[in-house]
């Protein structure tokens, strides 16, 4: 179920007053702007996105002066997607970071152009993902212990140079509380995919993990455990740190230079 309060949410019942105002079911609504009864439903229960497009459209049927495309402005100030609010909230108060990355550059340690490339260079977002990474040049910065898939040194996210520098930042942010660790290529652990653990204070311990569409925030006991669990064994079957750093090294030089 959506959240009641979020914008998406709130938005779908100002159509849902719009058109029950205007005296339409949402199949009469569908016909006048050709677009499904299906999508008319799921953007009234917060399930899903209305495109300017169909706000334009709902305005023009329902007579609403265009209020209803102004009222997707809200969009406009969203820099991170909905359900990644919830996490954002506790990686800036985490006091350790435990993350397993088997297909990109954590968000963390990304440099300014790969995240630019990633992001389709979406200008907010890009911004929005560096000042993620103010906790780590904080005075109290969290504890930081990464572990990486070896395919993330040469997946060409950009050109050479990009790739390089990207690289570079990695051997550059280790200090004694960030640490990186890189998983040699075959048959391990970490093919189910990318999560994160925050310890937060008072010992709380909260779970990102990234799905096919999305990314989930939980504190549930038995799925934070279970994520603890997998990243020992990950971490476990990764490279020490400091053969980590030269398989980064010899990605640098032998792949983009």
């Amino acid at each position: 179920m959506a959240d009641f309060y979020a914008p998406q949410a709130i938005w779908g019942r100002e159509l849902r007053h719009y058109r029950k105002a205007a005296g339409l079911t949402q199949g009469q609504l569908a016909e006048r702007i050709h677009f499904s009864e299906g999508l008319i439903s799921g953007v009234e229960t917060g399930q899903l996105p209305a495109s300017p497009e169909f706000a334009e459209a709902c305005d023009k049927a329902l007579g609403t002066g265009g209020a209803l495309r102004r009222l997707l402005d809200w969009r406009k100030g969203q820099v991170f997607p909905s359900w990644f609010g919830k996490w954002h909230e506790k990686e800036q108060a985490a006091l350790t970071l435990r993350t397993y990355e088997p297909l990109l550059v954590p968000g963390l340690l990304q440099t300014e152009q790969y995240a630019r490339a990633l992001l389709r260079g979406n200008e907010a977002a890009v911004a929005a993902r560096m000042e993620r990474q103010a906790i780590l040049a904080r005075d109290d910065p969290p504890s930081l212990r990464c572990v990486i898939d070896e395919a993330v040194l040469f997946r060409p996210i950009g050109g050479p140079e990009l790739m390089k520098g990207q690289l570079r930042r990695l051997l550059d942010a280790v200090t004694p509380r960030l640490s990186i660790q890189v998983l040699p290529h075959g048959l391990h652990s970490g093919l189910t995919g990318g999560f994160v653990i925050a310890t937060l204070d008072g010992g709380s311990e909260v779970l990102y993990a990234e799905t096919a569409v999305r990314g989930i925030t939980t504190s549930d006991h038995e799925d934070v455990s279970a994520a603890v669990e997998r990243f020992e064994a990950i971490r476990t079957e990764a490279l020490p740190l400091s053969m980590s750093l030269e398989t980064i090294k010899k990605a640098m030089v032998e792949r983009w230079t």
